[in-house]
């Protein structure tokens, strides 16, 4: 998936919620089974109001909250919506533990993962990032949005297989 002209990233300025949450409508729309969407950013940048609009888009009736007291919170739409939230967790080997590895090999619907960067050896080449930082105004958002292939691994290569 391309992201907007052929580009393999787009940079989108949010001055307030609702733009966020547009924005990440547009990234779902474009997205099929499978897909993987890493998040980073600091906490209050924006993630999940950006996850609440790819819920929007998938047609998921439930407005996604912030899973923080459990790992994953699972959405039913169009897609399912795996929304995972790795705040409270530590590194790449207690995420494992706690079943992740399924969510990131899911076929079936879209898993955006929060706080990515906790577990960025286990994510696939084709990962979709969204890094979320603070703009000009006490409001703005910048999110800087990367599709396609990288040289990371790959689902299998990550996953030990």
């Amino acid at each position: 998936m391309r992201w907007g002209m052929g580009r393999d990233y787009d940079e989108i300025r949010s001055q307030d919620p609702e733009h966020t949450r547009a924005a990440g409508a547009r990234l779902a729309a474009g997205l099929g089974p499978g897909a993987v969407v890493a998040l980073y950013g600091d906490l209050g940048s924006g993630k999940t109001v950006f996850v609440q609009g790819m819920a929007r888009s998938l047609g998921v009736m439930t407005l996604p909250r912030s899973p923080t007291f459990s790992l994953v919170n699972e959405y039913s739409g169009r897609l399912p919506l795996y929304h995972v939230d790795l705040y409270r967790v530590r590194d790449a080997r207690e995420a494992l533990a706690s079943g992740l590895g399924e969510y990131l090999e899911q076929d079936d619907g879209i898993t955006v993962v929060e706080w990515a960067e906790r577990i960025e050896d286990l994510l696939p080449g084709d990962v979709v990032r969204v890094r979320f930082s603070a703009g000009a105004g006490e409001n703005e958002r910048i999110m800087t949005i990367e599709t396609g292939p990288r040289n990371g691994g790959s689902r299998a290569e990550n996953s030990g297989d």
